[in-house]
């Protein structure tokens, strides 16, 4: 149990947890397997696998602001919505990794160069449909005058005003008051920076940081998968229904059919390696790490099959509880309705 512990605090650093392999207590087999009994067929095989351009598509957006409060903006090229105007965003590539998809693409679009400091939002969407919103520092490069529009936009320029502009969608306009809200804020009143950890999935996960008080002593306790070997529970996300869906799903799985209240807080890490383009059976599989709290007592809320708590010591416990205010986790925004291309 005490490398739970030690993998806890990896987390809340922002590092990758150090396990000897890649748990999945529920997996697309398992939830398979519940729906078959009850006589409903799934649409999604055991055997789904993350592939972008083929069963999966992740999309980079970025949030600049300049020290004046002014957003960078591009104006769209694309037939569809030519002349319209959207954050620097779009799908990732085969190959990249999120850091290097979201310069490309402000490169791309914007003629600026930039350096990401940390995510600043993640949205999902339909469980297979994951959008990265960071932001981070131009360190060069030139705005794209429309001199020299191309096929990526039209031009760019940074705007104080987005209601001058006639926007693509306002979809963006979320991660538009995030950034706004970050750069007025001391850093205090923030999650440490946090950037994608390389670190490969042959899956989607959702892996939950689960917390909870005891009553008679106050002492905080973690929620621990015994299948195995002890670690932090995860299972995998199921690519055809929302996230929220699949959260409650595995916590249904974890304490049954009584829920006890709880809350997803927000990401803690985000895990990512891109697979080998010339790899045939290679796979672009994250995880998510979400904290969640468990609203009520510990003595209200049990556990069951190989599921049990772990109490922690009372400094980790503190940095637990910290991370529960608001704006000390990266944003998980699950949405009903996306744009295929950002």
């Amino acid at each position: 149990m005490e490398s739970v512990a030690e993998n806890v605090v990896r987390l809340l650093d922002g590092q990758a947890v150090e396990e000897s392999k890649e748990f999945c207590d529920f997996s697309l087999h398992d939830q398979n397997s519940i729906l078959a009994s009850r006589g409903i067929s799934s649409t999604v095989p055991d055997s789904f696998k993350p592939v972008l351009k083929k069963s999966v598509v992740y999309i980079v957006m970025a949030t600049l602001i300049n020290d004046d409060g002014d957003i960078l903006m591009m104006q769209e090229a694309k037939s569809r919505c030519a002349g319209q105007w959207y954050l620097p965003a779009g799908r990732m590539e085969p190959g990249e990794s999120i850091v290097d998809a979201v310069k490309r693409e402000v490169n791309e679009e914007t003629g600026l160069t930039f350096d990401p400091t940390t995510l600043l939002m993640i949205e999902c969407a339909a469980g297979s449909w994951f959008r990265f919103a960071l932001t981070g520092k131009v360190t060069g490069g030139e705005l794209k005058v429309p001199a020299k529009a191309d096929s990526e936009s039209l031009q760019a320029k940074f705007v104080k005003d987005l209601g001058e502009l006639s926007l693509r969608s306002g979809d963006m306009t979320v991660c538009v008051d995030k950034v706004r809200e970050h750069h007025t804020n001391s850093a205090a009143a923030w999650h440490p920076d946090l950037l994608p950890i390389a670190k490969m999935h042959t899956m989607n996960l959702l892996r939950i940081l689960c917390i909870v008080r005891k009553k008679s002593t106050n002492k905080v306790h973690v929620l621990v998968s015994e299948k195995t070997e002890a670690h932090i529970p995860a299972c995998e996300i199921n690519p055809t229904r929302s996230l929220h869906a699949t959260l409650k799903k595995y916590m249904t799985e974890i304490f049954g059919s009584t829920l006890p209240p709880h809350k997803p807080h927000g990401v803690l890490t985000l895990e990512h390696q891109p697979g080998d383009v010339d790899n045939a059976d290679a796979v672009d599989g994250l995880c998510l790490t979400l904290l969640v709290s468990i609203r009520c007592a510990l003595e209200e809320a049990h556990p069951i099959d190989k599921y049990t708590w772990l109490e922690v010591p009372d400094a980790l416990g503190k940095r637990l509880l910290r991370r529960l205010d608001r704006n000390l986790t990266v944003p998980l925004n699950v949405i009903r309705t996306w744009e295929s291309d950002a």
